[in-house]
């Protein structure tokens, strides 16, 4: 009897089982064709699925580190990079030249540049509002040195469709291609094309747009609206002196404050490259549109820059080698002459940094008036520049001022100027000092030198070594001193006699 009752049970259960099972699916049927009656709404994009194991938080993106607030004098770990010299890095690093000696005995006291790779433990005092530590590009990638050999502007341009493949201008005496305008840019300031060709598509999609974005000001297109800094050239010009004003002011060290478009103050990281840091100042100072954390962290102008070339921390090569040694050179006039020291050290091309030039005139002569007298090679090599006032010499003879050391003069004068190509040695004549390319309020020489495209200071641990006569800086650009033994000779716009120096005879 139990049997028969459980059997019934569960033949009941069973039933009501299946009831229940085709009412619910009636019900689904009548909620499917409820909805199918409604209008149908718009899709919205769908969000990304999240798997179960990964919560939201852990997909997004790392955010960068921040440096601890260390102990005064507490050893940090530090590899050194290609062009570091002790006086920038301990200003970097908030310490002394003393201090990082004492920590690293092994390096002697009259090193010059340190060799890239080399590990060393830095005292570190800390500063508070130190910026990202995020590095944008290496040195040896920003400057318009070995790196650069090998690329061609033009045809880099003319694989893109941008609007600056049809670009034009009449620019230094020649009408250009919009390539031609960067190459000419980089060609004057020594910086990379790639570098210029990042930032303009970054800014304006100058490789990737067709036409020019309308919501930017073409006359002004990287966003510096002053009217002497009117079209792309002038653009180029401005930018590009900007970045040199960061790039250079970190390498020597006094470029240890930026003032970010907000107005609030940060230091630059002291583990930053020289690179980074001169956009990290470009950005503070020009306009983008964007936030200035975006143009200078992983999805800013670095991203462009991947994108177009390349990761470019993979087999990141040395510009500047540990140890560099500068040339001795000849005073840049004939021996035996008088010849007045008219600038200290000012910039090598542009305004501002890097204080990489001197100037000298012949003694007596007043404005830009014309002399005979000649300026003559500081070394031996191949003349690889001769034009409107630029005469180049390329000290390692192998044709590319992009290797090597080189020595740059401007203010030639056209007349009797050395021609491109011609092998030259030490002293000889390479043309009449003038007034002629470029700002000038009296006839003279500007002499500057670069070592693998980066422009050399005139002062320091690799400074001028003219006959024995060292360089020494002013308190503001062209001012300045050149001492030799005793003898000391101050740098006079007005070539007054305070200023005379002697060449020896040869």
């Amino acid at each position: 009897m139990n049997n028969n009752v459980n059997r019934y049970t569960c033949k009941q259960v069973y039933k009501y089982a299946i009831a229940r099972r085709l009412l619910i699916c009636l019900l689904c049927i009548l909620v499917y064709l409820l909805v199918g009656c409604q209008p149908k709404p718009e899709l919205a994009p769908s969000p990304p699925e999240v798997t179960p194991e990964v919560a939201p938080e852990e997909i997004a993106a790392t955010p960068l580190p921040e440096r601890p607030k260390y102990q005064p004098g507490q050893l940090v770990e530090y590899i050194a990079q290609t062009g570091d010299t002790l006086p920038a890095m301990a200003i970097h690093f908030n310490t002394t030249v003393e201090e990082i000696l004492d920590a690293n005995s092994f390096i002697p006291a009259e090193v010059t540049t340190l060799p890239p790779g080399m590990p060393m433990q830095i005292p570190i005092y800390y500063e508070s509002f130190w910026g990202t530590p995020f590095k944008i590009l290496p040195d040896s990638l920003f400057i318009n040195g070995p790196a650069q050999t090998d690329f061609d502007t033009q045809a880099f341009v003319d694989e893109h469709p941008g609007w600056l493949q049809d670009y034009r201008d009449y620019v230094g005496g020649a009408r250009r291609t919009g390539a031609g305008i960067v190459d000419y840019v980089a060609l004057n300031f020594s910086i990379s094309p790639r570098v210029l060709l990042a930032l303009l598509e970054y800014q304006t999609g100058a490789l990737s747009l067709p036409s020019f974005p309308a919501e930017l000001n073409q006359n002004y297109p990287l966003g510096q609206e002053q009217r002497k800094y009117r079209g792309l050239y002038l653009q180029l010009v401005w930018a590009t002196n900007t970045l040199n004003n960061g790039y250079y002011g970190w390498r020597a060290g006094h470029l240890t404050t930026i003032e970010l478009p907000d107005g609030t103050i940060e230091h630059p990281d002291p583990w930053q490259t020289a690179a980074s840091v001169a956009f990290q100042y470009y950005f503070s100072v020009g306009f983008t549109g964007n936030d200035y954390q975006v143009d200078i962290g992983p999805e800013g102008v670095a991203q462009v820059y991947r994108d177009l070339f390349g990761d470019p921390w993979v087999d990141v090569q040395t510009h500047i080698p540990g140890s560099l040694q500068p040339p001795e050179m000849y005073l840049p006039f004939e021996g035996g002459k008088t010849w007045a020291y008219t600038g200290g050290p000012h910039t090598g091309w542009g305004k501002g940094d890097p204080w990489a030039a001197i100037d000298f005139a012949p003694a007596g002569v007043r404005g830009c008036s014309f002399t005979n007298e000649w300026a003559t090679a500081a070394t031996s090599g191949v003349v690889t520049r001769s034009e409107t006032g630029i005469v180049e010499i390329d000290a390692d003879a192998d044709g590319d001022p992009r290797t090597g050391w080189t020595v740059f003069y401007l203010h030639v004068a056209a007349r009797d100027r050395v021609p491109l190509g011609a092998m030259i040695e030490a002293g000889d004549p390479i043309g009449h000092p003038s007034c002629e390319g470029g700002a000038s309020t009296g006839t003279h020489i500007h002499i500057a030198r670069k070592y693998n495209g980066e422009w050399i200071v005139a002062e320091g641990l690799l400074g001028f070594d003219l006959e024995g006569w060292a360089v020494h800086n002013g308190d503001e650009p062209y001012q300045g001193t050149m001492t030799r033994f005793s003898k000391t000779v101050t740098a006079d716009v007005n070539a007054s006699f305070i200023s005379f120096i002697t060449a020896a005879e040869r």
